[in-house]
Formats: structure tokens, C-alpha cells, sequence
């Protein structure tokens, strides 16, 4: 089998002249991107100590390791050689007498690579924490999605009459309060008293249900409000909502969105009233 057709031709064994620049290859020995990580793994894997690190277990290990590329282009391991060789060094310098410095103290030999090891474990671990984070076009992929516009006006739901007549009955009890302090009765108009509520909701606020109501007025007077207002609701004067069952019951004035000279109050009950005095 030819090794590569070129020009339609099989070339069948590799060329006698042919040349590969040194640096057109790259070898990563195993998993360890340079001589530090090298000497880190061997020092982590013994578990030794990195402020004294054994230089001849460490220094024979290490040659060994890199004789294994005794088949590969040295130039390619240069990095690797140079660290054996300071290795080599320190060892020699350690079976030597060691002048002390100024302070008195003899300097160890290993402090400078110690200093270089603990720095590169640094950046090691930093450069690995980086990597775990998050990160765009690997781990994650932006997005987009349109959202139409939902607004929704919500309307108050209507006010069933039920509801109205159970809130009247809380007025009346609280009216029968009053019934005996009672000593003449007023005549009561129901125009009159529609006017009187479209002035207390002249503000345009919504307002209790049972806010409106009088009960030092009594029983009457309450009946009053009652029909001024279930009125007002008819003529469209008021709008009266409920935000569920059993809630509270909110009254909002109208007359302000309308032409004052529009507005006239008149009320079917103060008619019947008086052409029957007896009512």
C-alpha cells in the first residue's frame, strides 16, 4: 500500500532528503505541558514535602522520564534537558560545604526551584478554576426568542346584587343601633341624597360600600342611600365593583368624565312617594 499518491503517483517509501524543521512538531510528554509540571507531578505523586524535596530520588526519576525520548529529537526536549541539568546541580551544590551569608545562615541550594515550584502550582491551580467557569460557545450558546406583547387589561368582574343586598344587611345592623335615639322623622329624598353621594365621590376615588352609608340615620336613612346609589348605577353615574365573592365592595364616581349640564338627577321613588303620602 503506497504511503501518499502524489500527482497520481504512489510514493511508496518515505524520500532519503527529505527535512522536518525542528519546530514543526510539538510533543507534549503524557499530560505534562513543560519541566515544572514534570517535577510537580513527581513531587505530589510521593507526597513529599515541596519545601524539602529529596534532589537525589527526585533527580533520578526525572532522568529517567526524559530518557525515554532517547528515540525522539532532543531539540524538541530542550526545556526538559535544562531542568535535569539544574537538578544535577543542585545536588552537587548540597553534597558541597556551603558558605553562610551574611546573616550567619547557609543558603539551600533547593530554594530558588522551591520558589519556582510553589509560583507555578500557583498559576496552575488559578489557570484550572478559570477553565471550570462557565464559558461561551463551550459550555453555554447565547440565544434569542421573541415574546409577543401579552398585556391584558383585567376588568373588574360585575357586582352581583346578591353581594350589594349581604353588605346592606351589615349596614342595618349596625343602623338598629341608633333606631332608638331616633325622635322625628325627616323627610327623606332620594334625588337629595343622590346628589350628596356624588359630592362625597367628587375626589374620583373608589370608596367603601359601606362608607357611604349614615347609620345614625337609621333604618330609613340607609334605605335611602341604598336606592340613591343602585340609582346613580342605573343613570351609569357610578361604577360599582367587587374584586371576588365576599370581598369588599368598591363605589367610584362617573360624573366627573361627563358634561356637569348633562347631568340630571331625578328618581321614580320620590315620585311614588309623593303621590302616596301614606308611603
Amino acid at each position: 500500500m503506497p504511503l501518499a499518491v502524489i500527482h497520481g503517483q504512489p510514493v511508496l517509501q518515505i524520500p532519503q532528503d527529505l527535512y522536518i524543521p525542528p519546530d514543526a512538531l510539538e510533543v507534549i510528554l503524557e499530560a505534562f505541558e513543560g519541566p515544572l509540571d514534570l517535577l510537580l507531578y513527581l513531587i505530589r505523586r510521593q507526597n513529599l514535602d515541596i519545601l524539602d524535596i529529596p534532589v537525589a530520588d527526585i533527580t533520578r526519576q526525572y532522568v529517567e522520564y526524559i530518557q525515554a525520548m532517547h528515540e525522539m529529537r532532543f531539540e524538541l526536549a530542550a526545556d526538559y534537558l535544562v531542568m535535569a541539568a539544574m537538578l544535577a546541580e543542585i545536588k552537587s551544590r548540597m553534597l558541597l560545604p556551603r558558605a553562610p551569608n551574611d546573616e550567619g545562615v547557609e543558603e539551600d541550594p533547593r530554594a530558588d526551584l522551591v520558589r519556582r515550584l510553589q509560583e507555578y502550582e500557583r498559576f496552575k491551580k488559578a489557570a484550572e478554576d478559570i477553565d471550570a467557569l462557565p464559558r461561551q460557545d463551550r459550555d453555554t450558546a447565547p440565544v434569542q426568542a421573541f415574546v409577543p406583547d401579552r398585556a391584558s387589561i383585567r376588568l373588574p368582574p360585575p357586582v352581583d346584587l346578591k353581594e350589594m343586598l349581604l353588605a346592606l344587611h351589615d349596614v342595618f345592623k349596625r343602623a338598629e343601633l341608633y333606631t332608638q335615639h331616633a325622635i322625628k322623622r325627616d323627610a327623606l329624598s332620594v334625588r337629595q341624597r343622590m346628589g350628596e353621594l356624588l359630592t362625597r365621590m367628587a375626589d374620583g376615588a373608589f370608596h367603601r360600600f359601606e362608607s357611604l352609608f349614615t347609620v345614625e340615620e337609621g333604618r330609613l336613612g340607609v334605605v335611602v342611600t341604598f336606592l340613591g346609589l343602585l340609582t346613580l348605577a342605573k343613570e351609569q353615574l357610578v361604577e360599582i365593583v367587587q374584586e371576588g365573592p365576599l370581598q369588599p365592595i368598591y363605589v367610584k364616581s362617573l360624573a366627573l368624565m361627563k358634561d356637569p349640564d348633562e347631568i340630571e338627577l331625578s328618581s321614580e321613588f320620590d315620585e311614588a312617594a309623593n303621590d302616596d303620602p301614606s308611603a
